[in-house]
């Protein structure tokens, strides 16, 4: 995709009102400025790759001071993208690629982000089976999409589809979201039983690895409270048991949708701990 010159009469049609259709990109620049020419061809090759999906536009600081000025910027290069007439996310600098990419997924979501919203839309909806699938072809156009795996997840363990799920979580980076969903994901594949573990305990109360299993099968069933029970009580016993008991609160603290709770669970924690 050509690269487009745009000078201050030119602004209203070729930015404002092109916007309204199809997200633009501006990069306010100068030619002596070094850190534009760093930034401008990272901007061009992201252009380039989106297949029109967003339209990169230049405006020279030097010859368009006024509209410099009318957009506060003070340092360039200075990149401001425009959404239905209206300026709606800006940096300043030559950031590296990496952080350049992520400003504009943010700008103009890809596919993959798109799909996502649908399917969230559909289960706020009620609809799980249109979520499904939408969260489904999210992840065919990018695997690792967090929140379209993250989604598809829930509903799996929801079904008690333990596999596919911790399938699903294993090829996303690392987040305390996802570790949490991910334990929650294993517990529920290992097949721990609640009852024999509780029997288990009966007969011997100091059972620590009973009783680290039992918290973990009592998440994996969304039984939070006494799960954060069993487990504060293995992180107490100051045994060999306690950083698994403590990484497994960590993991609940993640997930759990009580954030009262939450915050209960991480005093008693640190208490425990200090």
């Amino acid at each position: 995709m050509a690269v487009t010159d745009v000078s201050t009469p030119e602004f209203p049609e070729k930015v404002l009102a092109r916007s309204g259709e199809v997200p633009v990109v501006v990069d306010f620049w100068a030619a002596w400025c070094g850190p534009c020419r760093v930034l401008g061809p990272i901007l061009e090759r992201a252009a380039a790759e989106s297949e029109g999906e967003w339209e990169l536009v230049k405006v020279d600081v030097d010859q368009n001071q006024q509209l410099a000025g009318e957009f506060g910027v003070q340092g360039i290069p200075t990149v401001i993208g425009f959404r239905d007439g209206r300026p709606v996310a800006r940096f300043t600098g030559a950031l590296p690629e990496a952080q350049v990419r992520q400003w504009l997924r943010e700008l103009v979501p890809t596919p993959a982000d798109r799909l996502a919203a649908t399917g969230t839309l559909a289960l706020e909806g009620g609809d799980s089976d249109t979520a499904e699938q939408a969260f489904r072809q999210a992840l065919e156009a990018d695997l690792t999409h967090v929140e379209a795996a993250t989604a598809l997840a829930r509903l799996l363990l929801g079904r008690g589809e333990a596999a596919e799920a911790v399938d699903t979580l294993s090829v996303l980076p690392e987040t305390e979201t996802v570790r949490g969903l991910r334990a929650q994901a294993e517990l529920m594949a290992s097949g721990l039983d609640v009852s024999d573990l509780e029997a288990k305990l009966a007969d011997d109360p100091g059972n620590l690895q009973a009783r680290l299993d039992l918290g973990r099968a009592l998440a994996a069933d969304g039984n939070y409270r006494p799960a954060f029970e069993h487990l504060v009580e293995v992180v107490e016993s100051r045994s060999e048991l306690t950083e698994p008991a403590r990484m497994a609160m960590l993991d609940l603290f993640a997930i759990v949708p009580d954030s009262d709770l939450v915050a209960e669970y991480r005093r008693r924690l640190a208490s425990a701990l200090f």
